[in-house]
């Protein structure tokens, strides 16, 4: 069966001005983080389209039925406002529909949706990704902190596995590479946690599922590649399996 996604975010864009004694000169660099699990997804059965966080603002859909093509919408490093704020709104004082809401009718409706962790993702770096409070929010396992939620862990941390039995650990070894930060969330009531940091370094989870209304929903409050995943994680042969049973978990009915 061919699972169908639409991974939303995971690029930004760097501006940086360069001193030469008495000169300077400016640079502009584009960067995407979203080609590990493309890669890792290639040749699979999940067919990806990616679209970059400066696209979403005008073209992720406006109308739930622009959804229709797709079984899961990721939602990675990328804020709230980049879809309560498209041009039409901000530049023109237009009235256009809530996307957020949308996405909650969707995810009621039997969509699956998940959210990767990130600086702009959950409550993300000095609060500034703002899904607290949001539809969007409602329909997942967690809910987020009103304040800044990183948590990093330079020292690194390897996940402590909680249910090993499940589908969507399937294949998995117990022992994973390290990863160097998470968003802190809390996990709804009746949602599974599957994954968690160890105790001894804050026992956020790591990897939680749950459902809203006909769809299913999970968070993954680490990133999906570097910097919080480790190189190692990203060429870990469990990376791709993790992913690829995680997206069939959420399409499973």
């Amino acid at each position: 069966m061919t699972i169908r996604v639409l991974l939303v975010g995971e690029s930004w864009t760097t501006s940086e001005t360069h001193y030469k004694g008495f000169d300077q000169f400016g640079s502009v660099r584009f960067h995407t983080g979203a080609q590990p699990l493309l890669d890792a997804m290639k040749g699979s059965e999940i067919r990806i389209d990616y679209m970059t966080a400066h696209d979403a603002a005008e073209g992720f859909p406006f109308r739930i039925e622009g959804l229709a093509d797709y079984d899961i919408v990721i939602l990675s490093d990328i804020g709230a406002n980049t879809f309560l704020l498209p041009p039409d709104v901000w530049l023109r004082s237009k009235t256009v529909p809530n996307r957020l809401r949308m996405l909650r009718e969707w995810v009621a409706g039997g969509g699956n949706l998940l959210m990767i962790g990130g600086y702009f993702s959950f409550q993300g770096i000095d609060g500034r990704a703002r899904w607290r409070g949001t539809p969007v929010e409602d329909t997942l396992p967690v809910t987020c902190h009103p304040w800044d939620d990183r948590v990093e862990i330079p020292e690194g941390a390897k996940a402590e596995i909680l249910q090993p039995d499940h589908p969507v650990l399937a294949g998995l070894p117990s022992d994973w590479p390290p990863i160097l930060g998470v968003n802190e969330v809390i996990p709804r009531e009746g949602a599974e946690i599957l994954a968690r940091i160890p105790g001894d370094q804050g026992g956020h989870p790591l990897l939680v599922l749950g459902s809203h209304g006909k769809g299913r929903t999970a968070a993954w409050t680490s990133d999906v590649g570097p910097h919080w995943l480790s190189p190692e994680f990203c060429a870990w042969p469990g990376y791709a399996t993790l992913w690829r049973n995680l997206f069939g978990w959420l399409c499973d009915r």
